[in-house]
């Protein structure tokens, strides 16, 4: 079995919760005209920024992975301004896109963490405020963890 076999699955079950959450996405009003930066997210936006999220955290695996010294600073605060304004552009894109880029992105991030060893999640990055962290938690805290929470997050947004 595959070292992030575990966390791999938690993925595809966020991504499964993300799909039956289609219908109800589509029939929401659309984002709001004012930035998400003043305000709780929308769903809508919500799954924008899952899907600029995949690929900035395998982005980041990927500079763990490849330095030559540990730890290896990483990650971002919620206030990052390409966050955000990526975020912001997105947010208005038909639902359709946002679900093919979440497909996308999340089957390369999956098809990457099966191809990972026991040595290279025992790969250090150190983040700002969560401090040393190994690749499996990252995984494991950041990238699932994350994805999870924003499921949840969209599942009660949705059912108002």
């Amino acid at each position: 079995m595959a070292t992030l076999y575990p966390e791999v699955e938690r993925l595809r079950v966020a991504r499964d919760r993300l799909v039956r959450l289609r219908t109800k996405l589509e029939m929401s009003p659309p984002a709001p005209e004012d930035l998400p930066r003043t305000r709780e997210w929308v769903a809508r936006e919500t799954l924008a920024h899952i899907d600029e999220m995949l690929p900035y955290w395998l982005g980041e695996i990927e500079r763990i992975l490849a330095s030559p010294v540990e730890p290896v600073p990483f990650g971002r605060s919620a206030k990052d301004l390409i966050r955000l304004m990526t975020v912001d552009r997105d947010r208005s894109l038909p639902v359709s896109e946002l679900y093919a880029r979440l497909d996308f992105h999340l089957e390369r991030v999956v098809r990457r963490l099966l191809e990972l060893d026991e040595r290279q999640c025992a790969r250090r990055g150190l983040h700002k405020t969560r401090g040393e962290m190994t690749l499996k938690q990252i995984v494991d805290e950041v990238l699932a963890g994350h994805i999870e929470e924003h499921c949840d997050q969209m599942a009660t947004v949705l059912k108002q």
